[in-house]
C-alpha cells in the first residue's frame, strides 16, 4: 500500500496545448471525501456496461440516478422495472441525450453508449455545464480525443475516463514499485488481450426493431441499413462504430503499457494481424500484434489481441507484463501484480486489493465502484486534479489503439509527431485521424 506522502508528491507531466505533445500523467491521487450535497445523475447506454455504472452511481452517498437514457425503449422499459425492484424508486426515461444534457436539474451523466458516441456526447454534456463519466475508449478517433480535452479545459468541467485499474490500490502500488526502481529501469511493456470472442455469424439487414430509434443510435457515423450484426453489442468489430479489441478490452491495457513506462505517444508504429478463424461479420482482427516504438526514449510496447483458446502468460490472460534490467512485473487483470527478479525468476513483492474486485471490473476499490467514487469526490470538490483517470488518460489510452489500427488497416510502418499529433509526410494515414460526420452530429474541428 502506498504511503500517504508518496501518494500526494505525484507529479502531473501533462501538457494541454493543442500545440504541445500529450505526456501521460505520472500521479497518483490522494484520497478525501467532500460534501454531502446530492448530486442527481443519468446513465447514457443501459445494455451492457450502464447497468455497472447504475449501480456503482447508486453505491455512493448522496448520489441519485434520477434519468435513463439509451435510443432503445425496449431497454429502457426494462431497465425502469429493474431499477424500481432493486432501489424501490422510481427513474425518468429519456431516448434522446440532448433532452438529457438540457435538464438543468441534472449534475453528472455517466457514458456508456457505443464507441462512434464517446467524443460528441462527451463535448455536449460539457458545454451544457455537466460533468462526465466516459467509458472507454475515451475516442473513436484521435481527433476526437484532442476536442475532448478541449472541451474539458474550456467549459471548466470534471470528466473521468473508465479505466478503472487506475483506481486500483494494488495497480497504484506496482506503478509506485516501478518508479522507485524496483525492477530496474524499464524498458518494455505488454498488453495483453486474450478474450473469447467466438463465431457471431452473418444476419444481414433486417427491419428496424420497434422501440429502437436507429436514427438516434447512429449519430455520428454513417447510416448503414440496420441489421444485428452491429446492435447491440457486435458493433465493436465494424469500424465505423468501434475499434476491435484493441480498443475495447484492450484501452484498459493500453493505458497501463503507457502509464507504467511513463510514456505518451509513439513515434514508430506497426501492427500486423487479420481475420483467420471465421468468416463472420466482423471487419476488426480476430489477432493483432502492434509495436508502439519510443526511440528517444530507449522504450517499447508491444501489443496482442487473440481469441481464447490461449495459453496465459504468468497467469495473466488480460493484463500487462513491464520488463526491467533487474526483474519483470505481471498485472493480472485489475487489482493485483506479482514481480520476478533476476535470472531465477525469484518471486518478489506482490499486492492484491483483497478480492474487493473478484469480479475482474465492477464491484471494489479497484472496480467501478471505486472509480465512480473517485469521481465522485473530484465533482464535490471540482477539483480535477484529483482524478485517477483524467480526460487526458482517454486521449492517450484510446489514441495508441487508433495508431495500431490505422497501421493495422495501411498494412505498413507509420511514423508519427505526438507533438502534432500528425503523421509524417503521410496525408493517407492522416486522413484516419478524424472522420467524416453526419449533419447534426458533428464533432466540432475547434471548440
Amino acid at each position: 500500500m502506498l504511503k500517504e506522502s508518496s501518494r500526494r508528491t505525484f507529479i502531473k507531466k501533462t501538457a494541454i496545448a493543442s500545440s504541445a505533445a500529450l505526456v501521460l500523467p505520472t500521479f497518483i491521487p490522494a484520497s478525501a471525501f467532500g460534501a454531502n450535497d446530492r448530486i442527481n445523475a443519468a446513465v447514457l447506454g443501459i445494455n451492457g456496461r450502464g447497468k455497472s455504472h447504475i449501480e456503482s452511481f447508486m453505491a455512493q452517498k448522496d448520489v441519485q440516478v434520477t434519468t435513463l437514457c439509451d435510443p432503445d425503449m425496449n431497454l429502457l422499459t426494462a431497465g425502469q422495472k429493474t431499477f424500481k425492484e432493486k432501489y424501490g424508486k422510481e427513474v425518468a426515461l429519456e431516448q434522446d441525450l440532448r433532452k438529457v444534457f438540457d435538464n438543468k436539474d441534472i449534475d453528472v451523466v455517466s457514458l456508456a453508449t457505443p464507441n462512434h458516441w464517446h467524443a460528441l456526447a462527451t463535448i455536449w454534456a460539457c458545454q451544457a455545464g455537466k460533468d462526465v463519466y466516459v467509458e472507454k475508449p475515451g475516442s473513436h478517433n484521435i481527433s476526437e480525443g484532442r476536442r475532448m480535452i478541449e472541451a474539458a479545459e474550456k467549459y471548466d468541467r470534471i470528466v473521468q475516463h473508465g479505466v478503472q485499474l487506475r483506481s486500483s490500490p494494488a495497480v497504484q502500488q506496482a506503478i509506485q514499485l516501478m518508479r522507485d526502481g524496483y525492477i530496474g529501469r524499464v524498458y518494455m511493456s505488454r498488453g495483453l488481450v486474450f478474450r473469447m470472442r467466438g463465431d457471431i455469424g452473418v444476419k444481414g439487414p433486417s427491419a428496424v426493431p420497434a422501440g429502437l430509434d436507429y436514427d438516434l443510435w447512429t449519430g455520428p457515423a454513417p447510416k448503414a441499413p440496420f441489421t444485428h450484426d452491429l446492435v447491440h453489442y457486435n458493433w465493436h468489430w465494424h469500424f465505423d462504430y468501434g475499434n476491435g479489441d484493441v480498443g475495447n478490452q484492450g484501452i484498459h491495457e493500453t493505458d497501463l503499457c503507457m502509464w507504467g513506462l511513463d510514456v505518451g505517444f509513439p513515434t514508430k508504429i506497426t501492427s500486423m494481424g487479420g481475420k483467420y478463424l471465421w468468416k463472420d461479420s466482423k471487419e476488426t482482427p480476430e489477432v493483432l500484434t502492434s509495436i508502439y516504438n519510443y526511440p528517444d526514449e530507449g522504450k517499447i510496447i508491444q501489443f496482442e489481441v487473440r481469441p481464447w483458446y490461449t495459453n496465459a502468460e504468468d497467469g495473466a490472460t488480460v493484463g500487462n507484463i513491464f520488463y526491467g534490467d533487474k526483474g519483470y512485473l505481471v498485472v493480472d487483470g485489475y487489482d493485483k501484480f506479482k514481480t520476478y527478479l533476476g535470472n531465477d525468476r525469484t518471486p518478489g513483492i506482490s499486492g492484491d486489493d483483497g478480492g474487493a474486485a473478484a469480479s475482474g471490473m465492477d464491484r471494489g476499490a479497484g472496480g467501478t465502484d471505486g472509480h465512480f467514487a473517485n469521481f465522485i469526490e473530484a465533482v464535490r470538490k471540482h477539483d480535477k486534479s484529483i482524478l485517477n483517470g483524467p480526460v487526458e488518460t482517454a486521449h492517450l489510452s484510446s489514441g495508441l489503439a487508433h495508431l495500431g489500427n490505422i497501421a493495422y488497416r495501411l498494412g505498413r510502418v507509420l511514423d508519427f509527431d505526438p507533438k502534432t499529433e500528425k503523421f509524417v509526410n503521410d496525408p493517407e494515414a492522416d486522413a484516419m485521424l478524424s472522420r467524416e460526420y453526419r449533419p447534426g452530429f458533428e464533432v466540432p474541428a475547434k471548440i
